[in-house]
């Protein structure tokens, strides 16, 4: 009897100790499933902000990682692929882009996102000359594009400043994104010896856009210049010639040495195939500055945004000038120095001095296939 009974009571037992195990482990699966949903669900929201794993990640330092990972979240919103909330501007710049539409809330917008996900970088591109040809001009009309970003002042590293060091001078640049064009302007890049194997050890790949103009025109406009700086300077003839009676130009007098392009050009060659190089006609630039912007635009890799209905005519200044932006009540015209009358020089002197350019103006044009017409 007293047998029966205990085995009744350890069957007893050992049911009630399965049906707790069972339950106990079906409590923890449920809330072991809840949780692990939460977690999932949210983990998702930060899914967008981390960097993809890159077959270089393991050797990077921590901030080389983070530098990455903001150039993967610009590319992506620009790309109009899937990118981390907070991303949306940059998505809409993209698509105004798309449009057709550049107003200058656009370039604006660009900026500003330059500003805070960009870099420093080296230029793609250089206006490396000449000087009274036309450069300020190129720099402020190719600056209104969206996809360009540009040093406003002349660095002038390649000639001054080289010592340095390049850290120096990309420290100068504005902020970019990857698929904008950093460019800077220094116009005496272009007579500078030592320029082209400077520039090229930078980067042998960098794109040079050169500005010329009639030379006879080009050193009466450098020699005004100098004179509204200097009024006790010699006459112009005084120092073009070293005997005018019998048409001896002094080709060591810089104005007049800067307009012997062929000259300078051939050390360029010496470092850069001429397809890297563009030549704008400053006289173009002046009759039609949207036809010279085009072909500008073309050689840089960038779409033409810059067109006739970004120009006017001033009369005044007998320059072209930037229609008025819609941020602006003002157009946007060249500082006062550009545009200004020259002084008179004699016909004689002009007609010696277009003789003396025409060897090198002939050589010139047959060296980078145009005929600018100065004669």
């Amino acid at each position: 009897m007293a047998h029966r009974f205990l085995s009744s009571t350890n069957r007893f037992s050992a049911r009630f100790a399965f049906i707790f195990t069972v339950s106990l482990s079906c409590t923890y699966l449920c809330y072991s499933i809840l949780f692990c949903r939460s977690t999932v669900m949210t983990n998702r929201g930060y899914e967008g902000r981390r960097c993809p794993p890159s077959k270089n990640a393991g050797g990077k330092k921590l901030l080389g990682k983070l530098d990455n990972c903001a150039s993967l979240e610009v590319r992506s919103a620009l790309d109009g692929s899937a990118a981390p909330r907070g991303y949306s501007d940059l998505r809409n710049i993209k698509a105004t882009a798309s449009s057709g539409s550049h107003s200058d809330d656009t370039k604006l917008r660009n900026m500003s996102v330059a500003q805070k996900y960009g870099n420093k970088k080296l230029p793609n591109a250089l206006i490396v000359g000449v000087k009274k040809g036309g450069t300020r001009a190129v720099l402020e009309f190719i600056r209104i594009h969206p996809d360009v970003r540009a040093l406003g002042t002349e660095p002038h590293f390649f000639d001054r400043n080289y010592d340095r060091g390049l850290d120096w001078y990309r420290g100068l640049m504005p902020r970019t994104l990857d698929s904008q064009i950093t460019l800077e302007k220094t116009p005496s890049y272009f007579v500078t010896r030592e320029a082209p194997r400077r520039i090229c050890s930078m980067s042998h790949e960098t794109k040079l856009i050169v500005v010329v103009r009639n030379p006879v025109t080009r050193a009466i406009s450098d020699y005004t210049q100098t004179l509204s700086k200097k009024p006790d300077i010699p006459t112009f003839e005084e120092l073009a010639f070293k005997n005018k009676s019998e048409g001896l130009v002094d080709s060591s007098w810089n104005a007049i040495r800067i307009g012997m392009y062929i000259l300078h050009l051939e050390n360029w060659l010496q470092y850069f195939r001429l397809s890297q190089m563009h030549f704008v006609s400053g006289e173009r630039l002046i009759t039609d500055p949207a036809g010279e912007m085009g072909r500008v635009q073309d050689f840089l890799g960038l779409k033409r945004i810059i067109t006739d209905k970004h120009f006017y005519f001033n009369r005044t200044k007998g320059f072209p000038c930037l229609k008025k932006p819609e941020s602006s009540s003002q157009p946007r015209c060249l500082g006062k120095s550009k545009g200004r009358t020259h002084v008179q020089i004699e016909r004689e002197v002009i007609e010696q001095l277009q003789e003396f350019y025409r060897p090198f103006n002939i050589k010139f044009f047959e060296t980078v296939g145009q005929d600018f017409k100065w004669d």
